[in-house]
């Protein structure tokens, strides 16, 4: 895509979580290959840690962290073409209004394209996801199935639908593999991606870790992988209470040789799997993109909740009793197909020509969110003040310009005395409120 001025585009991606982080990053590159990027990481209970973004892989040409206030700013202030909010809903909502608020102010002329999406399944809140990221440029759609019910809900309420576009998951990628392609290389490999919220009880989280510890004890001549998504303390998308490192040093027995707890980039470890076990998460897309046999487990039943009715119809349900009696689930050819895992490399063409075409504008529209002080004043409101704007989408606490008297070392003073508050933050946020919440169901 190339830019109004003809040099590489500039493309400014804002997430709040490591997942968002690969998801907003990967999809920068797609939409604009060879563009520069600037990262920008929301400041908040999710923020990646080095390690988690480490493990992601995606590079950026700039990396910051950044409140909504200051991000707004930097968009307002920077020459972008593009920009990529990879937010949950209610932070890109905020930062729709407060874009706008800063491109008015700023007066009339070229702006960026702004587009936004999810990072996997859309299982849940489907109206309440998306009605919080209308009023982007471009709402991606991972798969014709998602697109189909994405511009349903717009068109439900009355709003412009013509921003949905159809595409992938940008991390969809790696060669297709023959069925059990290495054996003899290596032991037969069973991989269960855990999630940090799906399950959430402790009885259901232990029960999956046992069978995981039985499939390896049962067939010893295989490799049983546990890929964890963070360690004890880091956050990712969703809170993790009751983290599988723990669980598993309760265990009797502990955990078998051939069975053992893993990290690292997904696409790494798919690469020597040869059955991929979840309940619903979206590493079974990755899995199925590549060729790789899949497991949704129906164990703790088919539930909304869980999010694996999405499977309904891929040919992957099943349960670990028929995994240990030796069954390879098949995937339907015709639900991958609709679920956008079959598209290959042409998957962003439509999206990528969608943006250059809006990037070409002279004069681009205002944003126009659905969501206004007309539409819904009882719940705007709220949501932009949680990320620091007021109903106008304007800043509500502007920081004062340092004056010439502040010495480097106040400045310092200052951010050690904020890095130590977020700190504190997020020990209480990630430590102390699941205990208390613990001890209230006690």
């Amino acid at each position: 895509m190339p830019s109004r001025n003809e040099s590489p585009p500039r493309v400014a991606v804002l997430a709040d979580s490591d997942t968002r982080w690969k998801w907003g990053a990967l999809t920068a590159h797609r939409l604009a290959p060879g563009g520069e990027l600037d990262g920008f990481l929301l400041r908040g209970r999710a923020t990646p840690t080095v390690r988690q973004l480490a493990e992601v892989g995606v590079r950026a040409d700039a990396l910051r962290e950044v409140t909504g206030a200051e991000f707004t700013r930097a968009a307002g202030r920077e020459r972008y073409d593009v920009i990529v909010l990879a937010c949950v809903g209610g932070a890109v909502q905020a930062m729709l209004h407060g874009l706008a608020y800063a491109w008015g102010a700023a007066g009339a002329g070229s702006r960026p394209v702004v587009v936004t999406g999810y990072v996997g399944v859309v299982y849940e809140k489907l109206a309440d996801g998306l009605l919080l990221r209308h009023g982007a440029d471009v709402v991606l759609a991972n798969s014709r199935h998602d697109a189909e019910r994405f511009r349903a809900v717009y068109e439900g309420v009355g709003a412009p639908s013509d921003s949905v576009t159809e595409c992938a998951l940008p991390f969809l990628e790696g060669g297709k593999r023959g069925l059990n392609e290495g054996a003899g290389l290596r032991p037969f490999t069973v991989m269960f991606a855990a999630q940090p919220s799906v399950p959430d009880g402790r009885a259901d989280r232990t029960y999956l870790l046992e069978r995981a510890v039985r499939h390896a004890r049962a067939h010893p001549g295989r490799d049983v992988l546990i890929k964890l998504r963070s360690k004890p303390g880091e956050h990712t998308t969703h809170i993790e209470e009751l983290p599988y490192q723990k669980l598993s040093r309760r265990l009797s027995g502990g955990l078998p040789s051939n069975c053992r707890l893993v990290y690292g980039h997904m696409g790494d470890v798919l690469d020597r799997t040869d059955l991929l076990v979840t309940v619903s998460s979206t590493a079974a897309l990755e899995a199925l993109h590549r060729n790789v046999p899949t497991a949704v487990l129906t164990d703790l039943g088919i539930r909304e909740a869980l999010g694996n009715h999405h499977f309904l119809g891929s040919g992957c349900l099943t349960s670990w009793d028929r995994l240990d009696a030796g069954h390879l689930p098949q995937a339907d050819p015709a639900w991958t197909a609709r679920q956008g895992v079959a598209m290959g490399e042409q998957a962003f063409d439509t999206a990528r020509a969608r943006v250059a075409e809006l990037a070409r504008r002279a004069a681009p529209p205002p944003l126009a969110p659905y969501y206004t002080a007309e539409t819904a004043p009882g719940y705007l409101p709220g949501i932009l003040a949680r990320h620091g704007f007021d109903p106008e989408g304007r800043p509500l606490r502007e920081p004062a310009a340092p004056g010439r008297e502040e010495s480097a070392l106040r400045r310092a003073t200052r951010g050690a005395l904020r890095e130590a508050a977020r700190g504190a933050y997020r020990h209480g946020v990630q430590r102390v409120a699941p205990v208390i919440r613990r001890l209230g169901e006690l």
